[in-house]
């Protein structure tokens, strides 16, 4: 059977495109002009030719770049990429992904769930600003038509995953905590190393005379020198002392204060130890090498494990929340950062006074006790701090008797239970953080940060009060409280990770409010004028 294709999608700009693919062009024809006129395979022509020849296969694989949907299922690929197909009977759900740049942009890109639970993200439909936002949005809603009309979506949720969901992989997390346990345990495999050789340079003492060479390595030895020149390097690289007829050594790497010291012609001394210039000494300045204390190695792997802790953290909550939908948030990992602050208090201290072990006195050892303890009791807070919240069910609003049609259709918050009357009606505003996702006619532009109730209508201010300065009074007569939830990727990363999210319908329309758990309870229930349940304390996930 043959089906027609139904939409196609391209990239926005092609001009720049070809203009690369030209160039390409231009410089596969120069290599190849190079190599039959003169011969040559390896010069800098034929080398430009070919680099600038397979930037041109790339932007001819951008240019060329196509997805379609059709009633089979969607179809993508170029002229440089073989073209691959997904039927709708094995896609379950569409979904976006956005990936961040170096600096903070957003780019939105179509990722294909299939049901064996892996996903494909689709070269297009891309949007990379707001600018091409409408027609992403509108190539998205093609797709999804397509997908309900000729497939079985699991859900009519669309579904954002952003860095902050529990749909996002843990990989790069988890690479960087290995890395970096890998440095902490190179770091303290160094530590006895390196204070043996300090220890080792502390000890030295002049050679004897006629020590045998053998012995001579364990010894200072003293000799003169003449400079002959210096390189003093202003960048990263190491500066050097350059000395006269290469006598003893040829030259010396030291700092750059320390090259600028010397002068050419100066007269100085020189003490070898271990077969190296470890002193340069002259008449107005001195030279010394530097030796790291086994101290100064042990801050390092301690500091380095304990970097390693917060990306272990990230990877710990995506773990403790894989039975969340894909695109819900997941808590912060802020509380556990904040225990490795201040265990890094107590122990990179300790590190650097104790770096082969703890000794047995009394004052080390409560030390380390008193701050384990502390590190412990801030761990179990930053456990229950980060654990999933769930709201609880808002009930349905419940008529008075004798009354027919819902609290809604009486006018909600207006007293109709006893809590909210006691928020809407004690005379005094009360100003709670709260945010409607929406623009609507009582939240232009987003505006909005609090809303004030209490003393008047609710209504939305874009300030914490005192005052109704620039309040929108909102319509609660046309609004009704649908359910309340955890934020979402698509909710936008404006919401807290610890707020929750209200569905409401205004008069057909949806709009979310988001607010701290425990306000957006208060809220409720002035707004939707449910029953005291609806504050209830949030159930664990």
């Amino acid at each position: 059977m043959t089906v027609g294709r139904e939409t196609s999608i391209r990239p926005l700009r092609t001009r720049p495109l070809w203009a690369f693919v030209a160039l390409g062009a231009a410089g596969a024809v120069l290599a190849a002009g190079r190599v039959v006129y003169s011969g040559e395979f390896l010069d800098w022509w034929v080398g430009g030719g070919l680099l600038a020849a397979l930037v041109g296969v790339v932007f001819l694989h951008a240019v060329t770049l196509e997805v379609g949907a059709d009633a089979y299922g969607v179809r993508y690929g170029s002229l440089v990429r073989r073209r691959r197909s997904l039927p709708w009977a094995d896609i379950a759900d569409l979904r976006v992904h956005i990936q961040y740049g170096r600096h903070g942009e957003e780019y939105f890109r179509v990722g294909v769930l299939l049901r064996d639970g892996r996903t494909r993200r689709l070269p297009l439909p891309l949007s990379v600003s707001r600018d091409d936002r409408p027609d992403f949005d509108a190539r998205l809603d093609e797709l999804r038509a397509l997908h309900r009309r000729h497939g079985t979506p699991e859900s009519d949720h669309l579904a954002v995953i952003s860095r902050r969901t529990a749909g996002r992989g843990a990989a790069a997390p988890l690479l960087l905590c290995v890395l970096l346990l890998a440095g902490a345990g190179l770091a303290a495999w160094l530590v006895p190393v390196t204070g043996a050789t300090k220890d080792a340079w502390d000890s030295a003492a002049p050679c004897a005379a006629g020590a045998p060479p053998a012995d001579r390595e364990a010894c200072l030895t003293t000799l003169p020198a003449v400079i002959a020149r210096t390189e003093v390097n202003g960048g990263k690289g190491p500066s050097r002392l350059y000395f006269a007829d290469g006598r003893p050594v040829d030259r010396v790497t030291v700092s750059r204060e320390g090259a600028r010291g010397f002068r050419a012609g100066d007269r100085v001394e020189l003490t070898l130890w271990r077969g190296q210039v470890r002193v340069v000494a002259g008449e107005h300045h001195v030279w010394r090498e530097h030796f790291t204390s086994a101290g100064s190695v042990a801050v390092l792997a301690a500091g380095l494990a304990l970097a390693a802790g917060y990306p272990g953290a990230r990877v710990l909550l995506r773990r403790r929340g894989r039975r969340l939908p894909d695109d819900e948030v997941l808590p912060s990992a802020l509380p556990f950062a904040g225990v490795l602050v201040v265990t890094a208090l107590w122990l990179l201290p300790l590190c650097y006074l104790h770096p082969l072990g703890l000794p047995a006195s009394p004052g080390a050892l409560t030390w380390a006790a008193a701050g384990t303890l502390g590190t412990l009791g801030l761990l179990a807070a930053a456990w229950r701090a980060t654990r999933i919240r769930t709201p609880a069910p808002v009930p349905a609003p419940v008529a008075a008797p004798g009354e027919s049609g819902t609290a809604s259709e009486h006018g909600h918050g207006h007293g109709d239970d006893g809590d909210s009357g006691s928020d809407s009606g004690s005379g005094e505003d009360v100003f709670l953080a709260a945010r409607f996702l929406e623009s609507t006619d009582y939240n232009p532009n987003h505006f909005g940060t609090h809303v004030v109730f209490g003393g008047g209508p609710p209504a939305v201010v874009p300030h914490p009060g005192p005052g109704r300065f620039a309040a929108r009074p909102i319509p609660v007569h046309r609004l009704t409280v649908t359910g309340v939830r955890r934020p979402r990727g698509g909710d936008g990363d404006g919401v807290p990770r610890g707020w929750h999210v209200a569905e409401l319908d205004d008069a057909g329309e949806a709009v979310r409010l988001a607010a701290a758990p425990a306000d957006l309870a208060r809220i409720v229930r002035v707004l939707g004028g449910v029953s005291t349940s609806a504050d209830a304390a949030p159930s664990e996930a």
